[in-house]
């Protein structure tokens, strides 16, 4: 489990933890809301088959309290950088402050593996709640792209 004592609005633990047989189905059916489709797939699954198919992802469960709310992954790429990926929020869990808490947690603890490698994370230019979000965490845009995305990298002050 991934703990970084954070909580949502509501005061609910937020945690981070590994996909496995007791909670697989509840991430795979996280759905956010209909008008976040362009930017992100219909239900978590998607993501939980990638992880499976790729050894450069891990899928991680987000807790609120004991309800999983969403799911997020993680990876290394080959410069050593670490990634932040397939973020979805169940569409019943939003505007509480979940992802936020989700997203500081794995920027944090992923920052703290080996060495000072940067985090980074991408999203669609289209999406401004996410680009708003990551912002507000400390993400930067670095002025690259990947695919039709906007690379972002968590600035280290």
């Amino acid at each position: 489990m991934i703990d970084s004592g954070l909580r949502d609005r509501a005061g609910r633990h937020v945690t981070l933890r590994p996909v496995d047989d007791d909670n697989w189905r509840a991430v795979a059916d996280v759905a956010p809301r209909d008008d976040q489709r362009t930017h992100v797939p219909a239900l978590a699954a998607r993501y939980l088959v990638l992880t499976m198919r790729s050894d450069v992802w891990t899928s991680l469960a987000v807790y609120a309290d004991e309800t999983v709310a969403g799911h997020v992954m993680w990876g290394v790429d080959d410069d050593g950088s670490r990634w932040i990926g397939g973020m979805v929020i169940d569409a019943d869990e939003q505007d509480r402050g979940v992802g936020r808490a989700a997203v500081r947690t794995l920027a944090d603890w992923l920052a703290a593996q080996d060495g000072g490698h940067p985090v980074r994370l991408s999203y669609h230019p289209d999406n401004v709640p996410a680009a708003a979000l990551y912002r507000s965490i400390g993400f930067a845009p670095t002025g690259a792209m990947e695919d039709d995305e906007v690379v972002a990298e968590l600035r280290r002050d």
